[in-house]
């Protein structure tokens, strides 16, 4: 297979599901060879990326993640997709590994929001491993946003939220969910909201009335995902 790209996902694995769900769904297509080339890595049993984070003695992912990597450069895809917010801690020791190019999620939402406001105060909610390993709060800063960070009682609600409604039992917990939203919009005067995890994004993908000003990470890159293996293909072409 020539122009492809590879995702390396199945952190977790509905959340992989939810981006190429949405991948396929976005991309413009009359006919099977319109769609994109693509070979998927859900790999499910990575350890956990927040727990190694928070806490060292945990099982390291990287060594999963670079076997992954090692992996990809055998299949040479134009381009890797890293489909895991809360991984991008590890972001420039997985591209160090290779010469393949590699999309970084944070710094394409970043950009985004860049050109909706030029300032203003801007809330990250994630695992509270991507709040610790501050790779989205560094972003937003250098694009010369104010970032709020939730405490503690706020990120223990997006921590139920993620992992025991969603990751655990499947559950779109849309009350939950809003209650978050506003609390951060509202209590804390917030412009815009980053969603930064990928079961946040999964939950915003089936939420059809939102009424709060959120960026979805995922979504973003999706849509920079078919952007460039599009340009990539008729490069490709032209050559």
């Amino acid at each position: 297979m020539e122009n492809f790209f590879s995702i390396l996902g199945g952190m977790g694995t509905m959340a992989t599901e939810s981006f190429v769900r949405l991948l396929n769904h976005r991309t413009i297509a009359h006919k099977d060879q319109d769609y994109l080339n693509y070979v998927l890595f859900n790999h499910a049993t990575v350890p956990d990326r927040t727990a190694y984070i928070l806490d060292q003695t945990k099982e390291n992912p990287v060594p999963f993640l670079l076997d992954d990597i090692k992996k990809q450069n055998l299949l040479q895809p134009d381009f890797i997709v890293l489909t895991c917010n809360t991984a991008h801690y590890f972001f420039d020791e997985l591209q160090e590994a290779t010469e393949i190019p590699m999309l970084h999620m944070p710094r394409e939402a970043a950009k985004e929001l860049k050109q909706q406001m030029t300032t203003g105060r801007v809330a990250f909610l994630g695992t509270e491993g991507s709040v610790k390993a501050g790779v989205y709060e560094k972003e937003l800063r250098d694009f010369g946003f104010e970032v709020f960070l939730p405490k503690k009682v706020l990120q223990e609600k997006v921590n139920h939220l993620i992992y025991h409604d969603i990751k655990e039992h499947d559950f779109l917990n849309k009350e939950l969910y809003y209650e978050i939203l506003e609390e951060v919009t509202t209590k804390h005067a917030c412009d815009q909201i980053v969603l930064g995890c990928t079961e946040l994004s999964l939950m915003q993908e089936f939420v059809t009335d939102n009424p709060y000003p959120v960026i979805d990470a995922q979504s973003i890159l999706v849509d920079r995902t078919i952007q460039k293996a599009l340009m990539m293909r008729k490069n490709n072409i032209a050559n």
